[in-house]
């Protein structure tokens, strides 16, 4: 098994195909990953608080920290990575807000008003909980919030959209035991992975999960030189789930569905019209996220729904 930590060599804000990789493997091999949170914090245990890494203020206009990129040997343009999801291991400690800044999403919710408003949530992973300074709790559910590699086009492309390639899909069913296919766009693939969540629910009201450093994330990855695909798609402990992405909500859920339609077709080996007769009573329709300037839908079909 390969290792990747955030240091100096691997950290990076930004999607780019001219970033070099940090590390080739080859297919089929495993990657265990320790990521900090999206605004660049670590969990410090002796002072058991989270300490902002330096290295973010070598660029300010830094996205979320991602480790990587990893290359994998043989990925081209066009074919289909799959990253199979191991273990995820979150720190003892993460944060959300719920409100505090003149931002848009904010003012139309009525909690633009400062101060800031932030809740700290110390986590258990052996309890599977996470508890609140406020004294509420609920369930973990980690997931890595992004997964994904760079557009094809040069520069430096923001970490905050989700992309067809990965990126910040922010899905809460990526959890352990899943499959994640993503068009590959550039050779090597170029892959990294942050943005560690402790839970969250569909939608990401607040625009912040419980954000939070990541201890251990093991990640497999494979390739598909016999995939076409136009939109991420996954196999989840929930389902089969297929991803639409774009600026208009409506437009995102059109995509989705049109790319479930697709692998129910295969699967089932039906005609269109049946497949749409079917999803129509089992495929449910889920807002990913709202908060990430690329609006996110993801269609579901559970396992047993459809017999034959």
């Amino acid at each position: 098994m390969h290792t990747i930590e955030p240091t100096e060599q691997t950290l990076h804000g930004y999607f780019s195909r001219d970033l070099p990789p940090v590390l080739t493997i080859q297919p089929g091999e495993t990657v265990r990953y320790r990521t900090l949170d999206a605004k660049w914090n670590a969990y410090d245990p002796d002072a058991r608080e989270l300490v902002q890494s330096p290295l973010l203020a070598s660029d300010p206009l830094a996205g979320h920290a991602l480790c990587g990129p990893l290359a994998i040997a043989g990925a081209r343009a066009g074919m289909v990575l799959e990253v199979e999801i191991g273990e995820v291991v979150v720190a003892p400690l993460g944060w959300n807000l719920g409100g505090g800044e003149a931002r848009p999403h904010w003012e139309r919710l009525g909690v633009a008003d400062e101060p800031l408003h932030r809740v700290l949530w110390h986590l258990d992973a052996n309890a599977s909980t996470a508890t609140s300074d406020k004294g509420f709790q609920v369930k973990l559910a980690p997931f890595m919030g992004v997964l994904g590699m760079p557009p094809p086009e040069p520069g430096q492309h923001t970490t905050r959209p989700p992309r067809i390639f990965g990126g910040n899909i922010d899905c809460k069913l990526l959890v352990t035991g899943s499959k994640l296919y993503l068009p590959i766009p550039v050779d090597g693939a170029l892959f990294s992975v942050g943005d560690g969540h402790a839970v969250q629910a569909d939608g990401e009201a607040s625009i912040y999960a419980i954000e939070c450093p990541v201890d251990r994330v093991d990640l497999t990855f494979r390739l598909h030189d016999d995939m076409e695909l136009t939109t991420p798609r996954a196999e989840t402990p929930a389902g089969w789930v297929t991803f639409g992405f774009d600026e208009d909500l409506d437009e995102a859920m059109y995509i989705a569905l049109n790319a479930m339609l697709d692998w129910m077709t295969a699967l089932y080996n039906i005609s269109r019209k049946d497949a749409l007769a079917l999803a129509s009573l089992v495929v449910d329709l889920h807002i990913t996220q709202v908060v990430n300037t690329v609006q996110g839908v993801h269609a579901l079909l559970r396992p047993g729904a459809i017999t034959r």
